[in-house]
């Protein structure tokens, strides 16, 4: 098994086991391969460990179900995702999305803050192959209902000198970044994370007029700050519009073809 089959391996066993026990050593057990040997390609690949990874896409699948599930308790939430407490959950909850999950159901629409990831690309340019490819299966049913509207696409001005400083000041860059999107978004359009620091609004609008307000807001807020230990660190994007015309795309297609807009942008 080579390196790209075995972290699609972890990736599917990690994904189908959010709801049970489930540790480094039990992932790499069921691939047939050294715990120091997965989590060296995990983070190599991604950047964190395999427990990191683990705990963020269980936090995001909750937050869903918060929003989607308002007649479920935050405890009945916490024991679906393995948390033995209300305690314990929250405090996983407020590392990831930086409040407790009481205020993120009164308050929050986006919750894919980690969508789940897939193997990286082991075919294009390099631009492409830098790329963090997810899961944007949602995004790709919508863009065939809205093909016809447009998208705005975000990511961040500098993120890895934000990541130096640490990789808690680059988590909080992303929460930012989704606050100022949702801040400017109307209630049809919908927000997606679509790679590391690489966002995108779906419009529900052909109205280039309103969209460009929208994208101007969130160039309005560049340059506030983010604060990290009393430190205050200036946090800015790169926006732009788009609407796609032409062929229809198939899935791997959009990935591509949004990233490239994000690019062509900056």
């Amino acid at each position: 098994m080579n390196n790209m089959e075995l972290l699609a391996d972890a990736l599917s066993y990690i994904e189908l086991n959010l709801c049970e026990t489930i540790t480094a050593e039990s992932v790499a057990r069921n691939c047939f391969c050294s715990k120091s040997g997965l989590e060296k390609l995990f983070r190599n690949v991604y950047h964190y460990g395999v427990k990191e990874y683990v705990i963020k896409r269980r936090i995001t699948k909750a937050a869903r179900e918060l929003v989607r599930y308002p007649e479920a308790t935050v405890l009945d939430i916490a024991l679906r995702y393995s948390y033995q407490s209300h305690e314990a959950f929250t405090r996983a909850f407020q590392q990831v999305w930086g409040c407790s999950p009481s205020v993120f159901r009164k308050e929050k629409r986006f919750t894919d803050i980690f969508p789940r990831l897939l193997q990286p690309f082991e075919k294009g340019d390099a631009y492409m192959k830098q790329r963090k490819p997810v899961d944007i299966s949602e995004l790709y049913d919508l863009f065939l209902e809205r093909k016809d509207c447009y998208f705005i696409c975000c990511d961040i001005k500098g993120l890895v000198p934000i990541n130096e400083i640490s990789y808690k000041t680059g988590d909080l860059a992303i929460l930012e970044t989704v606050r100022r999107m949702e801040k400017c978004a109307g209630d049809e359009d919908i927000i997606f994370r679509i790679g590391g620091d690489e966002f995108v609004l779906l419009t529900a609008s052909r109205d280039i007029a309103y969209v460009q307000e929208l994208a101007e807001g969130i160039g309005r807020m560049n340059g506030e700050m983010i604060c990290f230990e009393g430190q205050e660190i200036p946090l800015a994007l790169h926006t732009g519009i788009t609407k796609f015309e032409g062929r229809h795309l198939k899935y791997d297609e959009l990935f591509v073809w949004l990233h490239q807009a994000i690019l062509d942008n900056k």
